[in-house]
């Protein structure tokens, strides 16, 4: 296995070694896209082999990061995307059905995203449209109060 036993690091292949920004305290967000396993310890926490993840790349179905020297690094993403493939496969899925259940989830990921978005935009809008509303009945009873009883 990749790595030094008496320190703990299990992802370190010969490589540089990465770099955390802000001292090792990244957001989680960033921390979850950053590539930091090594092929060979990718492969022993998803429980699958390293050619599989190799033809998972050739595929399509992940783009690991790569150092300066061209050595793949996986990212906790690259992980669960992994262990998304392998529990597809497990279902009897191919590589081909696997590679498009995977676009559809990205798709509907983007589209839940989107449609956050347009409904806090509607909230904003309605809210508006009922402040205008005020402002209208507001501006009518007053051109009312100076115009005089029966004249509208």
């Amino acid at each position: 296995m990749a790595g030094d036993a008496d320190s703990g690091r299990l992802d370190h292949d010969g490589g540089p070694a990465p770099s955390v920004p802000n001292g090792g305290s990244g957001g989680g967000a960033d921390r979850n896209a950053m590539g930091v396993y090594a092929i060979s310890v990718a492969a022993e926490l998803v429980g699958t082999g390293q050619q599989n993840i190799r033809q998972y790349e050739r595929k399509g179905l992940l783009t690991p990061e790569r150092t300066d020297g061209g050595t793949r690094r996986y990212s906790e993403q690259d992980l669960a995307t992994l262990r998304r493939i392998g529990a597809l496969l497990d279902e009897g899925l191919n590589l081909a059905g696997v590679k498009l259940v995977l676009e559809l989830e990205a798709a509907n990921r983007g589209l839940t995203e989107d449609n956050r978005g347009l409904a806090d935009h509607n909230r904003e809008l309605r809210a508006d449209n009922k402040g205008l509303r005020k402002d209208l009945k507001e501006a009518r009873t007053e051109r009312d109060a100076q115009s005089g009883p029966g004249t509208h």
